[in-house]
């Protein structure tokens, strides 16, 4: 049996404040753009694997994971 059938849905804990960065983030961004409280909140969610970082050119940005 696969885990998939036994877990037919999941959610991972977000708080609102990692909501609110999560929702802003509609296509590719470069992390800069961020302030240093969203920077610290996108780590958290690169960490719950709901954000990735992607290195282009030297430089950082940020998409979501679907």
């Amino acid at each position: 049996m696969k885990i998939n059938q036994l877990i037919s849905s999941f959610t991972i804990h977000m708080s609102n404040d990692e909501a609110r960065v999560y929702n802003s983030i509609q296509a590719a961004t470069y992390l800069h753009e961020f302030n240093e409280r969203d920077r610290f909140i996108i780590e958290n969610l690169v960490r719950k694997s709901l954000i990735s970082k992607v290195r282009s050119d030297g430089s950082v940005m940020v998409i979501k994971n679907d």
